[in-house]
């Protein structure tokens, strides 16, 4: 017999839940740009959290990876896909062993 969940368990498998909700239907109104948008949403949300908490090294940290996809979709434009294709493949890997939690 399992125990119950805790309140902090509770929220986080609602938070889940809603999530994959959301995500859902943003894809389906506007596709993977709907899905990218609600992940940016969701970033700008735990920056905010984070750099309130005075952990104001994620505005530097956030603006040098955006810079680092700028730089990978203009080498990829210009006929090199190798930082674009190491980047993806890199994310997924992250992504795969650490989603996302709440």
């Amino acid at each position: 017999m399992k125990a119950p969940l805790t309140s902090a368990e509770l929220r986080r498998e609602k938070t889940r839940e809603w999530r994959k909700r959301e995500l859902q239907e943003a894809r389906e109104r506007r596709g993977e740009q709907g899905a990218m948008e609600f992940w940016l949403r969701l970033v700008r949300t735990a920056i905010a959290k984070e750099a309130k908490a005075g952990r104001a090294d994620v505005w530097p940290a956030y603006a040098l990876i955006s810079r680092l996809v700028l730089t990978a979709i203009q080498r990829r434009a210009a006929g090199d896909a190798r930082i674009w294709t190491d980047l993806l493949r890199y994310a997924e890997q992250v992504v795969d062993r650490h989603p996302p939690h709440h």
